[in-house]
């Protein structure tokens, strides 16, 4: 058991105002967004606990120092704020487990950029002070643009295509789209992102993309999700 975990199991009781707390947790972690863009170090020292970790959206973890370390001042033609869109938390005594969705609007050598955030947190009391103890960050994926391709062009892509004996996928197009079928699944349509790359709207994190042989002839298609690849092969 953790000592956070410990600390809720010890204490047990409901905040007596939890509103109130949830009302000041709120306020501290916008005036945390509010201090990245321009790396003001001094909020987030003095909201952060001593054996604070901060995982971010890429997956590194980051002990405290390491975390202030990186944090830095946008560069120059950059500039940018972050708000909280939706905010819940769960008071437990001296712990509040905290889900926030934020809304990022940057501002990037004149081209705005934008991206969701979803942070869960654990905030521990200190005496009378509530301290930061674990931050995960995690970006919201979206769909890409899709692109529109003639039906010839689709008709390329349909056929039979194996990974292994008893998985197998069936592509037919269908109109102006292209229908994926695996075996033991429902059929999903498939949006053409760019030249030879489909995806499932929904399911930003998957791609399905073609290779050709020398003669230009469609062999295969990988199945990647998070950088790892199922190869089915054509003919199958």
């Amino acid at each position: 058991m953790t000592a956070i975990q410990t600390t809720a199991a010890q204490t047990g009781a409901v905040e007596a105002d939890p509103a109130s707390v949830q009302q000041r947790l709120r306020a501290n972690d916008q005036a945390l967004l509010d201090a990245i863009a321009p790396g003001d170090r001094a909020v987030w020292e003095k909201l952060l606990a001593k054996d604070a970790v901060y995982v971010d959206e890429n997956g590194a973890v980051l002990h405290r120092e390491q975390f202030l370390a990186a944090l830095k001042p946008l560069p120059a033609g950059n500039s940018g704020h972050i708000d909280i869109v939706h905010y819940e938390a769960t008071i437990r005594g001296n712990v509040a487990l905290v889900i926030h969705k934020d809304d990022e609007r940057e501002n990037y050598h004149g081209l705005p950029l934008h991206a969701d955030y979803l942070m869960t947190e654990t905030w521990v009391k200190e005496g009378a002070e509530w301290r930061l103890a674990l931050v995960h960050a995690y970006v919201v994926a979206k769909d890409p643009p899709a692109i529109k391709t003639s039906a010839k062009a689709l008709s390329e892509y349909e056929g039979r295509y194996r990974a292994a004996p008893d998985l197998g996928y069936v592509i037919r197009r269908e109109g102006d789209h292209l229908v994926g079928d695996r075996e033991g699944l429902p059929p999903v349509t498939l949006a053409q992102e760019s030249a030879d790359v489909f995806f499932v709207q929904g399911k930003p994190r998957d791609r399905k993309i073609f290779r050709r042989d020398a003669d230009n002839k469609i062999v295969d298609f990988v199945d990647r999700r998070e950088g790892e690849d199922l190869v089915f092969i054509r003919g199958k």
